[in-house]
């Protein structure tokens, strides 16, 4: 007895050309804007040539008494204004955030809270910060506002959509007893969110030290300043120390941060 007869080649797949006309026109566009904007490859073989010559002048890093202490002066600014600015941006995001739970609040304030947060974080914090720099003057100051602008875009947004994903089993549950607002965010919603909170704002100091840099380059001041003075003056070596530290300060907070959120899950 014959058995079914198996086809002769296996089904091919129809062709899908949508996507296919859609990848040769992004194809396409790359190409026209590499032209444009003079991306060649020869500009990359002549970089790298100059970028050699660059880290010869870098090494070895400056290690005087002097430089080092500037640069700790540096870094310890940078290392407030981080801790400055995640700390009065993340307080300020509570509410924010909460104002932009759509489960939690009525419908227009939502919106509101949420056309909020878009501004916030419509701006890089380097344009923040430049802004802060013409109001306050050059500083630390201005650095630290940016940044608390910054955070509250940030953190207020995830926060905001944390919120939407909790229980409601246990909200309606609190509500039952006639319990206020207040005592419903009290006992029914921070319990569920505050390690996701804790971690947050972890990463959002993370965030801020390493911004903390750039905005200190317009005159948000830290280690900033400090890094860009050196580049003016040629001094590539002190530059690559500055660079060095900024690294190794930031691997430790990942470290750290990494503990952190650990313990709050």
């Amino acid at each position: 007895m014959n058995g079914p007869a198996l086809p002769s080649r296996p089904a091919a797949f129809p062709a899908n050309w949508p996507v296919r006309i859609a990848y040769a026109g992004l194809l396409v566009y790359t190409l026209y804007v590499c032209s444009i904007l003079d991306v060649s490859l020869a500009r990359l073989i002549s970089g790298l040539d100059h970028a050699a010559k660059l880290f010869g002048r870098m090494f070895p890093p400056n290690s005087a008494p002097d430089k080092l202490s500037l640069i700790a002066d540096g870094m310890i600014e940078s290392i407030q204004i981080a801790v400055l600015s995640t700390f009065l941006g993340t307080l300020l995001s509570l509410p924010l955030g909460l104002a932009a739970a759509r489960n939690l609040v009525p419908l227009w304030l939502a919106s509101a809270a949420r056309m909020v947060i878009a501004v916030c974080r419509s701006f890089h914090p380097i344009i923040i910060s430049i802004l802060f720099v013409k109001a306050v003057g050059f500083g630390a100051l201005a650095g630290m506002l940016a940044l608390v602008i910054s955070s509250m875009g940030f953190v207020s947004k995830l926060f905001a959509e944390i919120l939407e994903e909790i229980s409601l089993k246990q909200i309606e549950a609190i509500r039952a007893t006639g319990a206020s607002f207040t005592n419903v965010l009290i006992f029914a919603v921070v319990p569920q969110v505050i390690g996701r909170f804790i971690g947050l704002s972890v990463y959002q100091f993370d965030s801020n030290l390493r911004n903390s840099t750039m905005v200190g380059i317009v005159g948000g001041g830290g280690i900033g300043a400090a890094l860009f003075t050196a580049y003016q003056r040629f001094d590539y070596d002190v530059v690559l120390t500055i660079l060095l530290i900024i690294i190794a300060l930031i691997i430790l907070c990942e470290v750290a941060s990494s503990r952190i959120r650990l313990v709050t899950q």
